[in-house]
């Protein structure tokens, strides 16, 4: 089924007043006006996020209480073991509280469990087999932990106390933590619901900071500038696919800015690696190429390798981490190729599969490191909530991607009495279940799909911003375009639509890459604009004319020259 095309109809007098009070471009201002940004306030806000304009740390429930406890580790010299996860998010979080408390004096370490031998989250075995024999006495999650009632319960009984700190949806209570700093908490008042684990950990920090300076710990040595931690925050935070608004675009904004500078020193050899220009980064950047070398290591190895190189600080010890990373990244691209590849065999052998709301499929030699790319690509394709579950262990381990239109944990909670766990957020979620109950599961999780949604929920819409004649398409317009970044869930990348377009050149690159030259009948200035396509159709790649073309806007940057490029998404 072909998606519907909806283009957005501002309200005029609000476009006129945002084009009067800022000077911008027609198209900028409607896309404002899209956004539900109304005022000359509020639009500056959003066009220059600033950390100076987030809400302070306090705010957050239990944060005076993990603080409390941190400093009282510090003064009496405990222990500190800070239990991260095998995501981008996770691996963000664990390295910048290390070095954050390292750097103020504190006796810290970090663990990364193994996702496939020992799974998501801190379990009973942890305290058990590592931090108590350890001698730690304080254990702080990132990214994770609110559902680790037993391990905690067993910490505490052990003398090990635990501060809690993730972002994750809450299916019960909270666990009997020191602290539990989770802005998902039903009764913290925060109103930052949208941050990343990495986010979390960025707030707690500034609250160390604010407390070790109410103390005069910064007499004797360097406060320290949280604004070096924000590269890491912004990677966490695009990676996590969190909403793009509010302290998330402070946040990234600073860091993509960090990020340019090249300061941490693995880092910078990876963004060299993936040819990621250091002068100009982006939130595609970090969506395409760092995070999935990042995520490649706790797929098909240790997130330990990616752990230590963003610590590292000599470039030669990083370009041979990076060549270990690049190899993981390949591994995962093959499997998950493949994985895709049965899906799709498993579909055309039963089409009515497809008849379906859900799709929810099980296979005994799928890699569970790439479940959750493979859920994500088929959801995107096919426009509904996809499962896929492997049974190679005896376990069934599953990764679950949705749309927006359907909430998947609530759904997976409407299922919890099949299943052994799950956690996760309204479109990405984890679970494990017994090989024999995944059937039941799949007619039970279909049902929820149908019962929590509506008839027409699925069909594939595409938000359309502006309709754009060439003649608009100006060095103003891109400026004011970039002015907009970072872009994101909740704050997409605006999309144009101009109607009428004749292709002048055409060829086409790689496999299946289309390079076009573009003019627009009717433009009286006969501007041409350089375009290109990606994944395009055999029979589509000789198309000389496009009745309506939709597109998105960018700078083409080479050899230290820019140049207008249209990015074809739909014809």
């Amino acid at each position: 089924m072909r998606p519907e095309w909806q283009l957005a109809s501002p309200d005029p007098k609000a476009v006129q007043h945002l084009i009067n009070t800022l000077k911008c471009h027609p198209a900028i201002a409607a896309i404002l006006v899209n956004r539900s940004i109304l005022s000359e306030t509020a639009a500056l806000s959003f066009l220059s996020p600033s950390i100076r304009g987030i809400r302070m740390p306090f705010e957050l429930k239990d944060m005076d209480k993990a603080t409390d406890r941190i400093l009282f580790a510090m003064e009496k010299k405990e222990k500190i073991l800070i239990f991260g996860d095998y995501d981008a998010d996770g691996i963000t979080a664990t390295v910048i509280l290390y070095e954050f408390l390292q750097g103020i004096g504190a006796d810290v370490g970090f663990y990364i469990p193994h996702r496939m031998e020992e799974g998501y989250g801190l379990k009973p075995q942890h305290i058990s087999s590592m931090a108590a024999p350890g001698q730690i006495k304080l254990i702080i999650t990132v990214d994770c932990g609110s559902d680790s009632h037993e391990a905690v319960c067993l910490a505490k009984g052990l003398g090990i106390d635990v501060i809690i700190t993730d972002h994750h949806a809450i299916t019960s209570e909270v666990p009997p933590a020191e602290a539990v700093v989770n802005p998902k908490r039903h009764d913290c008042p925060s109103g930052l619901d949208h941050l990343a684990g990495v986010g979390v950990v960025f707030y707690v920090m500034m609250a160390l900071r604010k407390r070790l300076r109410d103390k005069g710990h910064f007499e004797t040595i360097d406060e320290p500038n949280l604004m070096q931690y924000t590269d890491l925050v912004a990677l966490g935070t695009v990676a996590d696919i969190v909403p793009m608004i509010h302290e998330n675009r402070a946040f990234t904004r600073a860091g993509l800015d960090i990020m340019g500078s090249g300061n941490r020193t693995g880092l910078k050899v990876l963004m060299d690696l993936s040819r990621v220009d250091c002068n100009h980064v982006n939130t595609d950047d970090i969506a395409f190429k760092l995070a999935p070398r990042l995520n490649a290591a706790g797929r098909m190895g240790h997130a330990l390798s990616s752990v230590n190189l963003l610590i590292e600080k000599e470039a030669e010890t990083a370009s041979d981490m990076v060549e270990i990373l690049e190899e993981y990244n390949t591994q995962r691209k093959t499997l998950e190729d493949k994985t895709c590849l049965d899906i799709q065999i498993a579909l055309k052998s039963n089409p009515d599969l497809l008849k379906n709301k859900s799709l929810v499929l099980f296979h005994r030699h799928w890699h569970e490191g790439v479940l959750g790319i493979a859920a994500s690509r088929m959801a995107r394709k096919l426009f509904r909530p996809v499962i896929l579950i492997t049974t190679r262990d005896g376990m069934g381990k599953g990764s679950a991607r949705s749309v927006d239109d359907f909430d998947l944990h609530e759904g997976l909670s409407r299922c919890k009495e099949m299943l052994h766990g799950f956690g996760g957020h309204a479109m990405a979620a984890g679970l494990t279940i017994s090989p024999d109950k995944i059937p039941c599961f799949a007619s039970k999780f279909e049902q929820v799909v149908m019962d929590m949604t509506g008839p027409n929920e699925f069909n594939r819409k595409i938000p359309i911003d502006f309709d754009l004649s060439f003649s608009l398409i100006t060095e103003k317009l891109l400026v004011e375009l970039e002015n907009m970044m970072p872009f994101g869930k909740e704050s997409p990348e605006p999309l144009f639509l101009s109607k009428g377009i004749k292709v002048v050149q055409s060829y086409v690159m790689g496999q299946n890459h289309r390079k076009m030259v573009l003019k627009q009948y009717g433009d009286i200035s006969n501007r041409a604009f350089s375009a290109i396509q990606f994944n395009v159709e055999p029979k589509a790649a000789g198309t000389d004319y496009f009745d309506h073309m939709l597109f998105r806007l960018r700078y083409n940057r080479w050899n230290g020259k820019k140049t207008i490029q249209i990015l074809v998404e739909e014809t």
